[in-house]
């Protein structure tokens, strides 16, 4: 049995649809107030549950032999990116987990001390190395889910919004070659115990992103390019009113503000790890948006 956190995620729903279409026993842990409709349908143990209530992950644990935790802060890293996370890997020590699978991201380790949910994720990695279990974490440069919002919008408006320098480079990451990349770890010897950096087959300057949407919808792109000091005015209001608000926009700027890409080398031993061909960020944009 695979338990999955964040099951109704961008990366979650493709781990639980892979592992189903594979006939394999899953159990998505899920909000009551998700939607969960669809993994219910494929066949998924639905488990109805809070992650920020110690009871409720001893339960969803209770004969697992596999966990994949995928779910993100929710605004809360401390409780959800930290504490969560440290509970799971206790809980799967204790039930004899076989594999604990780790959704991190690039850039953990480098010590961005104004971004929680770095410091959180790094935090977790450190506990997970030390705990005895057999692990794979992964560290996506970023989703290619996330930006099909954003794809939307720019085919109703044209209209891009880039905040801070656009030649800052990106690996964005199929969230679809993410979840296979997930559902393998477990089986193959060549990702246990081992921290991937993952990214997709191309590096992009965040400018690139929306010259692929203005080829895809064969539309002219109007990008919007605010500096960085309105992410920090808008830090500096927030914390006289939402001082959590404001942490969490540490995060965010820290995203914006620095590059997070896979070299090539990395790339390749993704592909030689995992056996595929890692699919560019413009494929993956035209399946999604039916263009």
């Amino acid at each position: 049995m695979f338990l999955v956190t964040g099951a109704t995620g961008g990366i979650g729903r493709r781990v639980v649809r892979l592992l189903r279409e594979r006939a394999m026993p899953v159990r998505a842990f899920v909000r009551l107030t998700s939607r969960y409709g669809e993994l219910e349908h494929r066949g998924a143990d639905i488990f109805i549950g809070d992650l920020q209530q110690e009871n409720d992950i001893h339960k969803a644990c209770q004969n697992v032999q596999y966990v994949i935790s995928t779910h993100g802060s929710d605004g809360n890293p401390l409780a959800l990116d930290y504490r969560a996370n440290i509970e799971l890997i206790d809980q799967a020590k204790a039930n004899g987990v076989q594999h604990f699978v780790f959704i991190s991201v690039l850039g953990a380790d480098r010590g961005y001390e104004d971004a929680p949910v770095f410091k959180a994720k790094r935090a977790v990695e450190r506990y997970l190395e030390s705990s005895g279990l057999n692990y794979t974490i992964l560290r996506p440069a970023g989703l290619a889910s996330n930006l099909l919002p954003l794809a939307e919008r720019f085919r109703e408006t044209g209209v891009y919004l880039l905040i801070g320098d656009p030649k800052n480079r990106t690996s964005i990451v199929s969230t679809d070659d993410l979840a296979k990349m997930v559902v393998d770890s477990v089986t193959i010897p060549a990702a246990r115990n081992q921290i991937l950096p993952v990214g997709g087959p191309e590096v992009l300057s965040r400018e690139d992103i929306p010259r692929i949407l203005g080829r895809i919808f064969n539309k002219e792109p109007v990008i919007i390019n605010p500096p960085m000091f309105v992410i920090d005015g808008l830090r500096n209001v927030l914390g006289f009113m939402n001082p959590q608000a404001q942490k969490n926009l540490g995060t965010f700027r820290t995203l914006l503000a620095n590059e997070f890409f896979c070299t090539k080398e990395e790339i390749a031993n993704l592909e030689a790890i995992f056996d595929l061909k890692l699919e560019p960020l413009e494929n993956f944009l035209r399946r999604y948006l039916a263009v």
